[in-house]
């Protein structure tokens, strides 16, 4: 029963996951200058994976002052297990660093404009709530972004476990590794010296998730789900909300990958 259910939302979110492993995106990074807009992008995806994956924990562990354990004994140490390679992995240097801040050292590296995350991120650290955060678009984000944002805040919101669970082993990081580390490969080629750091980033993503993440966010889900149908319902329908927002989050950035492209050609006439 729990086999097929695992399997039923992969079969659900299927035409989905078919539609972001074909997306043009890819095709149209072809110089370090498309690839610096897709990071611009991206980056706030990648901030949006650790409020899922920090969602998840607090529901799934217990962070109080006054401690008592959770009820999930399987959940609590899947949870705990995935927190700490993503929130205190190590860098290319071995030096301490979570996979948002690897990411952040790979932008720098790369050339591309880090001052619109940075002031969402100290807003943040300023106390603003993931909903002002999103809402009043405090870092005056492009639409995109802000979209793709809050469709994370609406699942939080929904507050369910199973949800978000789903949401963050069927639509967020496993699309991105296999995917991009051939084309960074072969741009660094091109331009030596200034994507050694996010190439070290993708292969950690491919040797974290592939072998112990992506494996450990399944048992999680059969765990938050057990025999519960209406569960199982719910989770494959978050599932495809998070494909979803990512889709239009990547025709999004394809469209202003290609503008770009057009400015440059105009550029040059």
């Amino acid at each position: 029963m729990v086999d097929f259910d695992i399997l039923g939302i992969q079969e659900k979110v299927a035409p989905l996951r078919e539609k972001l492993l074909g997306h043009e995106l890819y095709r149209n990074l072809e110089t370090l200058g498309d690839l610096k807009v897709f990071m611009g992008n991206h980056v706030f995806a990648v901030w949006d994976f650790m409020v899922l994956l920090k969602g998840l924990q607090r529901r799934l562990t217990c962070v109080e002052e006054v401690w008592a354990p959770s009820a999930d004994r399987l959940a609590r140490r899947l949870i705990n297990d995935i927190v700490l390679a993503e929130e205190s992995d190590v860098d290319m240097n071995g030096n301490p660093a979570s996979h948002f801040e690897m990411y952040l050292d790979a932008m720098k590296q790369a050339g591309v404009e880090t001052q619109p995350i940075n002031r969402f991120m100290q807003k943040a650290q300023e106390g603003y709530s993931h909903k002002n955060l999103v809402k009043y678009n405090v870092a005056e984000m492009p639409r995109a972004q802000q979209q793709f944002l809050e469709a994370t805040f609406r699942l939080m919101k929904r507050n369910k476990s199973h949800e978000i669970a789903a949401a963050f082993t069927f639509g967020r990081e496993d699309l991105i590794p296999d995917l991009f580390t051939e084309i960074v490969k072969d741009l660094d080629q091109k331009v030596p010296g200034k994507l050694s750091a996010f190439i070290y980033y993708l292969e950690r993503h491919i040797e974290i998730d592939g072998d112990e993440h992506g494996p450990m966010a399944l048992k999680m889900i059969r765990s938050l789900c057990g025999n519960n149908q209406q569960k199982w319902q719910e989770a494959g329908n978050a599932a495809v909300e998070a494909l979803q927002a990512r889709l239009e989050f990547w025709d999004a950035i394809n469209a202003q990958v290609q503008s770009e492209k057009s400015k440059e050609t105009l550029s040059l006439t």
